[in-house]
């Protein structure tokens, strides 16, 4: 696995031959019986899994990738339409069901839906997973070197500490992440609309900016040589803690934190709405899920899969946390006209000297 991050996102681990856009997987004939086009976060699937399903059905598959979701948007609503799947947050899923951008595939009535954890089905939009299919979550909390800190920590208020022993932080360049921060710490809803509650978040953060060293999504090589102490980062950073456990450590702050969930959703200009269903009921296979997440290292909302995962991912409380835990995340929504605010918010914070 090549040292950098996910492009704009999560840590996800795909061999650094498979990272250009346009990866193209293509079952033994020279000729498909069909093709599929992904378009995907970067690094956010197991190249096994998409070969698994171009040699069992005779598919040709093509993936595309994205940094973010705002990125994926804007090229779909630019009249990109050769993509067939998207892999939306759950807030964009409601953004995009809204703007009338997603196919209903009744994906719900399928064999396999019933694998699929209740809890899961977020979408404000898509209640009944008429349209898409949950796919993978996650949290984000602190990746650290054990080595540098000399031991472990448990939340932001340590993260923040290091600095004042001469260590170095980082924070991830995203807008409702790290607002996101100042928010958990002072109590608040990361969908705030509250102006009080996002000046709150603006000043927690603008105290402490002079401490964070950088602002980036690919910290974990910085973290690995001990360049940065501690980091805002992804859980998909599980899969080098797990290879260095003496080295490195994860945790998800007693403070709080945010979770992520990305949904499988058919485009409703897709070319191969087939395929793409096709795909969405491959997905719900239990051993597919598993296969996904041994190697993503998030969560899954397929509960049959989770049995299948080996122990030390099936038993890890970062990866699928208990439940006292999982009250302690949040999830973004989607932010409406709000969403201005926390532009300004973060406009402020990254251009404060």
């Amino acid at each position: 696995m090549f040292l950098s991050s996910r492009l704009n996102r999560m840590a996800k681990l795909l061999p650094s031959a498979l990272v250009a856009t346009g990866l193209s997987l293509m079952a033994g004939s020279a000729s498909a019986s069909g093709e599929l086009h992904v378009y995907n976060w970067g690094d956010y699937i197991n190249p096994a899994v998409l070969d698994k399903f171009s040699q069992e059905y005779d598919v040709k598959v093509t993936l595309d990738t994205y940094g973010s979701n705002e990125e994926m948007l804007a090229k779909i609503q630019a009249g990109a339409t050769g993509y067939d799947i998207v892999f939306p947050s759950v807030h964009m899923h409601d953004i995009m069901q809204k703007l009338g951008l997603l196919e209903r595939t009744d994906i719900n009535k399928s064999p396999g839906f019933e694998n699929i954890d209740p809890q899961f089905l977020r979408s404000k939009m898509d209640p009944k997973g008429e349209f898409c299919l949950p796919y993978a979550w996650g949290s984000v909390g602190i990746l650290y070197n054990k080595e540098e800190i000399g031991g472990d920590i448990s939340g932001w208020k340590d993260f923040f500490a290091l600095p004042d022993r001469g260590l170095k932080i980082a924070m991830l360049d995203d807008m409702r992440e790290t607002i996101g921060v100042g928010l958990i710490v002072n109590g608040k809803s990361v969908n705030s609309g509250s102006k009080e509650d996002l000046k709150m978040s603006e000043k927690y953060l603008l105290d402490r900016k002079s401490k964070v060293s950088a602002f980036t999504y690919d910290s974990v090589p910085m973290v690995q040589s001990g360049d940065v102490a501690a980091a805002h980062y992804y859980v998909g950073g599980m899969y080098y803690v797990l290879e260095e456990p003496e080295k490195l450590g994860f945790v998800i702050p007693e403070e709080g934190a945010t979770m992520y969930q990305e949904d499988i959703c058919v485009l409703e200009t897709a070319p191969n709405k087939g395929n793409a269903k096709k795909f969405m009921e491959f997905y719900m296979q239990p051993e597919v899920a598993a296969l996904n997440i041994e190697q993503q290292m998030n969560g899954t909302p397929n509960v049959p899969a989770r049995a299948l995962l080996p122990d030390r991912l099936k038993n890890n409380v970062n990866i699928n946390p208990p439940a006292n835990v999982m009250n302690r995340l949040q999830i973004f929504e989607d932010l409406g006209a709000d969403l201005k605010k926390y532009d300004r918010v973060w406009t402020n914070v990254r251009t404060a000297q």
